[in-house]
């Protein structure tokens, strides 16, 4: 085990560099002059240029800025954006928003696609399996920039069900139609992996074998099979983290919630280079730290998993 993890962190550590690297080279070659990008169409005096320059290191390199980038990010220093806010400061106040929201998301999406996809695979082939596969298959057509607005219009403006927009002290109900937005994306897939998971295990030797000894349904299907198929699902659930964090960009912006995708979205927007490459970077080790506790889990949900 301890070979296994010193092995991912190295792994952890080349693709975080990675990411950084083709992220900040993609901002590089995107944009063509950020600071005209950022004050639009007014005028940029030379004086200002050059202090600008100098102070984000545009007039250097595109290595030199990297180095200069990574250099600070090792020391804790993400420097700041182009509108001169520190990113560190901009991190601080976005991920409490955006964590309550994934968090909220991912218990909703786990509890409806276990229980659904579960029960859909007991009953395999019935009505309920038939009207979720429905569902799911209308959910999957659906992307992310239709259905956000679209919620937001039926259930927040016209039924006004749920408040329209969410600020930045959001509490649970004014965060629930985001989250329930938000975890669409993700609970159609979860739904149907779980459902295929159960229906594999009701049709395998051990199950047989503990019905045969006489033990309860219900504690064959929550000890037995519910505990082997949760480790394809825990699996999606930790890719999924990131589609979260992707669909957050767009959910954020609609519901007018001031998180990490909000700002990344404005950063894009306005060409703002170091605002963009700071977030993402955070967001990569979110993600690569995830994946890590989640091959993790292998171990205590299977005991047959060992890692070397």
């Amino acid at each position: 085990m301890f070979r296994f993890i010193v092995r991912r962190l190295l792994q952890m550590v080349l693709t975080f560099f990675g990411a950084t690297f083709v992220v900040y080279a993609l901002m590089f070659a995107y944009v063509d002059d950020p600071l005209q990008a950022l004050v639009g169409d007014r005028p940029v005096t030379d004086s200002q240029r050059a202090a600008l320059n100098a102070r984000y290191h545009l007039d250097e390199g595109f290595f030199a800025q990297y180095w200069h980038y990574i250099k600070g990010l090792l020391t804790g220093d993400f420097g700041q954006s182009l509108t001169g806010r520190s990113i560190g400061d901009m991190l601080s106040q976005a991920w409490p928003v955006t964590i309550r929201l994934a968090l909220l998301s991912i218990v909703i999406a786990a509890v409806v696609a276990i229980g659904a996809g579960v029960l859909s695979g007991i009953r395999r082939g019935g009505v309920f399996d038939t009207v979720t596969l429905v569902l799911t298959l209308i959910v999957l057509a659906m992307p992310i920039v239709v259905l956000a607005p679209l919620a937001q219009l039926v259930f927040g403006i016209q039924l006004g069900w749920f408040p329209p927009t969410a600020g930045r002290n959001a509490g649970l109900y004014e965060l629930l139609l985001p989250a329930l937005v938000l975890g669409s994306l993700v609970i159609a897939t979860e739904l149907r992996v779980t459902r295929t998971s159960v229906a594999e295990n009701l049709r395998a030797d051990y199950v047989r074998t503990a019905k045969a000894k006489g033990l309860a349904p219900r504690r064959v299907i929550g000890v037995h099979v519910l505990r082997n198929s949760l480790i394809p699902v825990i699996t999606l659930i930790g890719v999924d983290i990131g589609v979260l964090m992707s669909g957050a960009i767009v959910t954020e912006g609609v519901f007018n919630i001031p998180g990490v995708g909000f700002n990344l979205f404005r950063g894009i927007r306005t060409e703002d280079g170091p605002l963009v490459v700071g977030f993402v970077s955070v967001l990569v080790i979110v993600f690569l730290v995830i994946n890590l506790i989640v091959d993790l889990l292998y171990a205590a949900l299977d005991p047959r998993i060992r890692y070397e």
